[in-house]
């Protein structure tokens, strides 16, 4: 599971027993891939199909949403740039080769494609899931371009915008996924994307 979790409040009490968590997410995964609609699952529906207590599932998850997002990230994968290496087109192409091979699996999972469309039906639910997890992930990006621009990577002048530097980075691939589903997603499509933007961001002779 991601380290990227929803901002729950911390459980009290004795210490949560990691195997009842994993059923609850499994039985909301298999609920999902048998067909079911973020709205008819409830909590109640939840606790009887795993096998546990109604109480059981409250003490971990406030509600359903607080479960539904516990679930997103479950299926999904951390980023990679927890730990930079220092060469700013390695962090890059990982960055962007991150967003690539996560584009082909929700291509390939029916059931991922199923839950983003399903919490793009609840505002309140997908913009949770922004706000710990897309959000997160940006900022890690957004902080090695900071970097970049601060140890003369990146020409300064480009620093003055970063969000508008970070959305140049992921732009093409995520563009290429979304607006054009047929497209091809190559093994070397994070490189090709890296190596035309560096030429256009390094510091001029």
């Amino acid at each position: 599971m991601t380290t990227n979790g929803p901002a729950t409040a911390a459980p009290r009490g004795r210490p949560r027993n990691a195997a009842v968590d994993r059923t609850v997410i499994d039985t909301v995964l298999r609920l999902i891939a048998d067909g079911a609609s973020i709205g008819d699952l409830t909590m109640e529906g939840i606790a009887r199909e795993a096998g546990v207590g109604k109480a059981t599932v409250y003490r971990r998850w406030p509600g359903k949403d607080a479960l539904l997002l516990d679930v997103l990230t479950a299926v999904d994968s951390p980023p990679p740039l927890g730990c930079r290496s220092g060469d700013l087109r390695h962090d890059l192409i990982l960055a962007i080769d991150y967003i690539r091979r996560r584009s082909l699996a929700k291509r390939e999972s029916a059931l991922m494609r199923s839950m983003v469309t399903q919490m793009e039906s609840s505002p309140e639910l997908w913009k949770r899931y922004h706000d710990t997890v897309v959000a997160a992930r940006r900022r890690m990006l957004t902080s090695l371009l900071e970097d970049a621009v601060t140890s003369g990577q990146i020409r300064p002048e480009l620093g003055a915008d970063l969000d508008l530097l970070t959305d140049m980075v992921v732009g093409p691939v995520l563009a290429r996924a979304t607006l054009r589903p047929d497209a091809p997603l190559p093994d070397d499509l994070a490189e090709r994307v890296v190596d035309t933007l560096l030429e256009g961001m390094r510091p001029r002779d």
